[in-house]
């Protein structure tokens, strides 16, 4: 893969990077996760240092190909120039005169982002003359492209995919650092290696636990999706998440882990509680008399206990999913146990994107102590699945 120093000399160049910068807002526009700025820096600062003139795309929510102010980048440049300690210039478009105009105007040292680009249909079009079409308009702005926004490098998008078979094109350092942690986990895991897997739903993961089955040595299984294993060994799940459909799925997933010698381990104890709120009376009870009018919110404390003693004499550990509500206080503690066990272990450890990263920050876990946070929960699933990444594999061409 084709990194920064392949494109030289870039002294008053101008140089188009696709950043991810979707990050999540409040009801006042106040960014409440900063994180992906912040991972973006590095690359940013390795430009303006080597003199270019930078111009950065990248999205926000979900526009759907329709200008709308609720998903303007107006936050971002603001927090990206406090950042970077440079100015940060916001177009009013993303193709349009105002881009034009800011990028003519722009000296080195200094940064232009672009409005989000998928207030362009063509962005994501499925069409890809179309699409082509709108990639050619960005990258008439710039003289090189650099792909850093590792959140979208599974998307065959414009200004991830065809950008870069139009101009010279590299790696930014994220997605360089990103690929090499998460392949270092894949494809070449001192072992034991140990994959915890959360989050609501089992077909969210069904790739990853496909591929992990013939790879890692043991699997935790924790969050919502736990429940449709308990459910495949014939245990009553109550109100639970439950994916009725995958239960013949997971049935032969067990058989899998078995017959390979993989350690598959699901919660012995969960909380529960009557009904999804923050305030609802939470019992821990064990995971196989869940009552039939109850819901299980996290996993309970032998749980946590049982996943803590896998995670500490583990060499490499893999976490993606949150392993409870751990937005709710109350059932937060196996999250937070999880994320204690991986930080205080001297494993190798990343944490896939999305939820897992969200949930180390809103915990208060010095980042430091983890060997990767990676900043694409998609992309960082569809690594873990073995699947080739449109916007990574067009840097290899």
């Amino acid at each position: 893969m084709k990194t920064i120093e392949s494109l030289g000399d870039l002294q008053g160049k101008r140089v188009l990077v696709r950043s991810d910068f979707n990050v999540p807002l409040d009801d006042d526009k106040n960014i409440t996760d900063d994180g992906r700025i912040r991972a973006a820096l590095p690359t940013l600062k390795t430009l303006l240092d080597a003199g270019a003139k930078v111009i950065v795309a990248a999205h926000l929510g979900r526009p759907k190909g329709k200008v709308n102010p609720d998903f303007s980048l107006a936050p971002v440049a603001t927090r990206l120039a406090e950042l970077a300690g440079v100015k940060v210039t916001l177009a009013e478009d993303t193709v349009g005169e105002s881009a034009k105009a800011a990028v003519a105007a722009l000296e080195p040292g200094n940064i232009v982002l672009l409005e989000n680009v998928r207030f362009n249909a063509a962005e994501t079009s499925k069409d890809d003359a179309e699409r082509a079409a709108f990639a050619e308009q960005l990258a008439a702005l710039a003289d090189v492209f650099v792909s850093d926004g590792f959140g979208v490098v599974h998307r065959k998008q414009a200004s991830v995919y065809d950008v870069a078979r139009i101009l010279p094109a590299a790696s930014g350092l994220l997605v360089a650092k990103e690929i090499e942690s998460l392949g270092r986990a894949v494809n070449n895991p001192e072992r034991p290696y140990t994959v915890v897997l959360g989050g609501s739903k089992v077909s969210d993961k069904l790739g990853v636990i496909a591929n992990l089955l013939g790879k890692a040595d043991r699997l935790l299984i924790g969050g919502g999706m736990a429940y449709t294993f308990l459910a495949a060994q014939g245990y009553e799940v109550g109100t639970s998440l439950l994916e009725q459909d995958q239960i013949d799925t997971v049935k032969g997933y067990l058989a899998t882990a078995k017959a390979n010698g993989v350690e598959l381990l699901l919660p012995v104890d969960t909380v529960v509680a009557p009904e999804f709120k923050p305030d609802a009376p939470a019992t821990v009870v064990a995971a196989d008399a869940i009552p039939a009018d109850q819901m299980g919110l996290d996993i309970g404390p032998k749980t946590r206990e049982l996943f803590a003693q896998a995670i500490a004499t583990s060499k490499t550990v893999v976490w993606n999913g949150p392993m409870g509500v751990f937005e709710f206080p109350a059932f937060a503690e196996g999250t937070k146990a999880v994320a204690e066990a991986i930080s205080s272990s001297d494993a190798f450890s990343v944490i896939g994107g999305g939820d897992s990263a969200a949930a180390v920050r809103t915990l208060g876990f010095d980042e430091s102590t983890f060997s990767h946070i990676s900043t694409g929960g998609g992309a960082s699933l569809e690594l873990l699945e073995g699947k080739t990444l449109p916007g990574i594999a067009v840097l290899e061409d």
